[in-house]
C-alpha cells in the first residue's frame, strides 16, 4: 500500500515547493553549524548579538540555532545571554580522537621519539594544500614548546610533512606545477618556498631521499624531519611523521644524520634505489 501522503487537502504535492522547503531546511541546518563552528572558536564564550554579528544572521535565528544545539548539548548558557562551547562536543571530540585508529598506533611511537631526541614530534595528513596535524607529542623536559595543535593546520608547501606528502601525492615536475599552478604561495618566513620553480627540485630531491626537511621555512628557528608512516596499508602512506627540533637546541644535520633510526621507528620505508 501507498503510504505517502501529499498535503491535507488531498492535493498533490508539489515538487517546487519540496524542493523549496529542502532548501531552506539545508540553509538552516549550515546555519546551525556556523554557530558551533563559531562558537569553538572562543574559548571564553560569546553572547547572542556577538554571535549573530559573526554568522551575519538575525539574532532570534541564532537564539534558535543555539537552543537546538543546547538541547544537544553541544552548547552551554553559562550566565544570561552567554554562550559557551558545550561539554558533550568536548567529551565526543576527544573520545573520537583517542579512539581514531591511527592515533593509537601512531601515538607510541612519537612519545618514543620524543623522549629519544628531546623534541616534539607529530603525525600529519594531507588535506587539500594544508597538513592537519592528527597526533603531537611535546618532550618530557624542555622550556620551549612548539605552538603547533592537535586539529591545526599549516601550509604543506612550508612544512616538512607536507613537503614529503605533496612529493609522493604529486608524482612528478608537471604535476608540481599543474599543482602550484598560477600561484605565489604563502611565505611564512624568508626561507619558505614560494614558486614551482622553487618546489620542484625541491620535491625531486624529496622522492629520491625519502624524506623531507623543514629548515625554517615554517617557523623561525624551527626545523624538522618528516618520514613516510603507513598505518592503513603498504602501498600508500596514510600520513608523515616529524621530528620538530628547537634549532639552538638540536641542529638540522643532527635530525637529517637520525633519519634512518627515524624511519626505523615508525617502520617507514625506504627510498626505493
Amino acid at each position: 500500500m501507498d503510504t505517502t501522503r501529499g498535503p491535507a487537502d488531498g492535493t498533490a504535492s508539489d515538487p517546487d515547493a519540496d524542493s523549496h522547503a529542502e532548501a531552506t531546511r539545508l540553509v538552516g541546518a549550515d546555519r546551525v553549524l556556523a554557530v558551533l563552528l563559531d562558537l569553538a572558536r572562543r574559548p571564553d564564550g560569546a553572547g547572542l548579538e556577538e554571535l549573530s554579528r559573526a554568522v551575519r544572521s538575525p539574532k532570534p535565528t541564532v537564539h534558535r540555532a543555539l537552543a537546538a544545539l543546547r538541547r544537544a548539548r553541544l552548547a552551554d548558557q553559562d550566565t544570561p545571554g552567554h554562550y559557551v562551547l558545550g561539554d558533550e562536543f568536548l567529551r565526543l571530540a576527544f573520545a573520537h580522537h583517542e579512539a581514531r585508529p591511527d592515533h593509537v598506533r601512531i601515538t607510541p611511537v612519537l612519545e618514543r621519539l620524543a623522549v629519544l631526541y628531546g623534541e616534539t614530534t607529530h603525525y600529519a595528513v594531507l588535506a587539500g594544500d594544508d597538513v592537519v596535524y592528527r597526533s603531537k607529542v611535546d618532550p618530557p623536559s624542555g622550556g620551549v614548546r612548539l605552538t603547533s595543535t592537535v586539529g591545526g593546520r599549516n601550509p604543506a608547501h612550508a612544512t616538512g610533512v607536507g613537503k614529503l606528502l605533496l612529493a609522493l601525492t604529486l608524482p612528478d615536475d608537471d604535476a608540481v606545477r599543474a599543482w602550484v599552478g598560477g600561484r605565489t604561495l604563502e611565505r611564512r618566513t624568508p626561507r619558505t618556498l614560494t614558486t614551482a620553480d622553487e618546489l620542484v627540485p625541491e620535491l625531486a630531491r624529496v622522492r629520491e631521499r625519502g624524506f623531507a626537511v623543514d629548515d625554517e621555512e615554517n617557523e623561525p628557528g624551527i626545523g624538522c624531519v618528516a618520514v613516510p608512516a603507513h598505518l592503513t596499508g603498504s602501498h600508500a602512506p596514510s600520513g608523515a611523521v616529524s621530528v620538530s627540533a628547537v634549532l639552538y637546541r638540536t641542529p638540522l644535520e643532527r635530525l637529517v644524520a637520525e633519519v634512518p633510526a627515524i624511519r626505523a621507528a615508525v617502520g617507514a620505508r625506504p627510498a626505493d634505489g
